[in-house]
């Protein structure tokens, strides 16, 4: 939506969630670059990762962070065009 001069919202909130996430321009959210450690959450993270690697997305390899076989312990790191970062946390759903 374009609620004003200079002013776009695009929120995204997938089908039974109660979590979104938003962007646009002219909001007050701070400069481009600026946004640290926000999570997207997988149950594959090998697939995910080769997904937006495919995609020419700069990501690292996964990383143990923990415990092996501890539940969400494994990431991914990556950063989009505006130098945004992050993360890709495994967990896998019952």
């Amino acid at each position: 939506m374009r609620p004003g001069e200079g002013i776009r919202v695009v929120q995204m909130t997938p089908p039974g969630s109660s979590c979104s996430v938003v962007i646009g321009e002219g909001l007050p959210l701070g400069q481009p670059g600026s946004t640290k450690g926000p999570q997207l959450v997988v149950e594959d993270i090998d697939a995910a990762r080769e997904a937006l690697a495919g995609r020419g997305v700069q990501i690292s390899e996964v990383q143990q962070l923990g415990p092996e076989g501890t539940t969400g312990s494994r990431f991914a790191f990556f950063a989009e065009p505006d130098g945004n970062g992050w993360s890709l946390q495994e967990i896998k759903r019952s």
